[in-house]
């Protein structure tokens, strides 16, 4: 008896982020460097552009297209900017945002302890996209977040007229 299709594919997840990229076969080379992602597969038009790639970072996959405005695939370069972050788990953020930086992306935020317990920090690739990436360093209680993070805003946005 045949196996039955597997409705998520073996090596995915139930979300996956999709981009949208101007220059898709250099995003594909910049991740790799990057972030050490491996390209699982790609699939490009006869001019290269591509129509589809997937890659997987540690145990996620990500899939990236070349823009096609005229089908509504815009790249944040076209739409000059993004809301959207993808944010990266790793056992050692530090090195992955050193690799990161070096092979060309942009700090955003500098990496650095942060209140709610994880050394985090956010960069932007050549191609518009903002990832950020994290260790979890120390296990906190909701209590103690809550409490730290009052005192990172007060010391980041201190009342008028007193001294910081």
């Amino acid at each position: 008896m045949a196996t039955p299709t597997r409705r998520i594919p073996e090596g995915c997840h139930s979300v996956a982020p999709h981009l949208v990229v101007r220059g898709g076969a250099q995003a594909l080379e910049f991740y790799k460097k990057a972030f050490g992602a491996k390209e699982i597969r790609r699939s490009a038009m006869p001019d290269g552009k591509l129509l589809h790639a997937e890659m997987q970072f540690g145990d996620s996959r990500f899939y990236l297209n070349d823009e096609f405005p005229d089908m509504g695939a815009h790249s944040p370069q076209s739409l000059k900017g993004t809301p959207v972050t993808i944010h990266l788990w790793t056992e050692d953020v530090d090195s992955l945002y050193k690799q990161a930086t070096a092979a060309g992306a942009q700090v955003v935020m500098p990496l650095a302890d942060q209140f709610w317990g994880d050394r985090y920090g956010v960069v932007r690739d050549p191609f518009g996209h903002h990832w950020s990436m994290a260790s979890h360093v120390k296990d906190l209680t909701p209590e103690q977040i809550k409490k730290a993070g009052e005192e990172a805003m007060a010391k980041m946005c201190p009342p008028k007229g007193k001294p910081s």
